[in-house]
């Protein structure tokens, strides 16, 4: 038990000396455009990266059956 204190107690230290992606000046939802902006990009990244990913798999799938059956 002694050891889960001291662990809480180093991780609260740790978790002090972060640096968090919002403005801790700023209230509301302004407190947190830097984080809404960074899931905005990544969301959008995710999306782009699967399209990508979708149309070289169509694009490949379709020339491997033109190769392989020689019709579509």
């Amino acid at each position: 038990m002694a050891n889960l204190g001291k662990y809480i107690g180093e991780v609260q230290g740790e978790l002090k000396k972060a640096t968090w992606p919002w403005d801790p000046k700023e209230k509301g939802v302004k407190k947190y455009k830097q984080l809404i902006d960074s899931t905005i990009v990544v969301i959008i990244a995710m999306l782009l990266l699967g399209a990508f990913v979708a149309v070289i798999d169509f694009a490949l799938r379709n020339i491997m059956k033109l190769l392989t059956t020689g019709a579509l």
